[in-house]
């Protein structure tokens, strides 16, 4: 009966210490380190505007559908772009539906953007991502807004393009995925280049 009582307490007590380390110690450990080496990621990668507000967050699409803006991805989250309902369309590449959903996007987007019937369309522009709210849109994507945001901003398109190019991010690693333009911090861009020009 004592050797019971003796791992019965044992047992309690490593439980114990266990509770303190792996439920305390450590994530007060991991979360102090964060603080101190990586703090704008650790808080969610916030981007705050010219004024000191915060407007949203690098890892999240927002929609912008305002012509003087660069409109992300399609997003099949929720309603559009519901962090809390994060996904993709889960349509199949035989899917009559996903057809139809880009036959109509590419035309939106031609239209929305003036550009020729038969002009080529990059895929992340009529396309939703797996998570419905990929903050990064191709330069390609990017380049054929442009002519549309620097019209209606009454901005030179060179100035457009200029933000474009020192919005974009390269590659992971210098190998790894594509480049990309992250579309709140660019529309952030244009709108404190809008606010200091002359």
């Amino acid at each position: 009966m004592s050797n019971l009582l003796k791992q019965l307490l044992i047992s309690l007590l490593l439980t114990a210490v266990l509770a303190v380390v792996l439920c305390g110690a450590y994530p007060v450990a991991v979360w102090a380190a964060a603080q101190a080496l990586f703090p704008a990621k650790a808080n969610g990668s916030l981007v705050v505007d010219a004024t000191g507000n915060v407007r949203g967050s690098t890892l999240l699409a927002q929609n912008f559908s305002s012509d003087k803006y660069f409109q992300p991805r399609p997003s099949a989250a929720g309603t559009g772009y519901d962090a809390t309902s994060s996904g993709g369309t889960n349509l199949g590449p035989t899917s009559q539906k996903l057809s139809d959903s880009i036959k109509a996007a590419t035309k939106a987007y031609r239209d929305g953007n003036s550009l020729p019937a038969d002009a080529l369309v990059p895929a992340d522009a009529v396309t939703s991502s797996a998570s419905g709210l990929d903050p990064h849109i191709s330069p390609e994507n990017a380049a054929l807004q442009a002519a549309r945001v620097a019209k209606a901003r009454g901005v030179p398109l060179a100035r457009v393009q200029e933000l474009i190019a020192s919005s974009t991010e390269g590659r992971d690693l210098g190998f790894l995925g594509e480049a990309g333009v992250n579309v709140l911090r660019l529309n952030i861009a244009l709108d404190s280049a809008g606010r200091s020009a002359p």
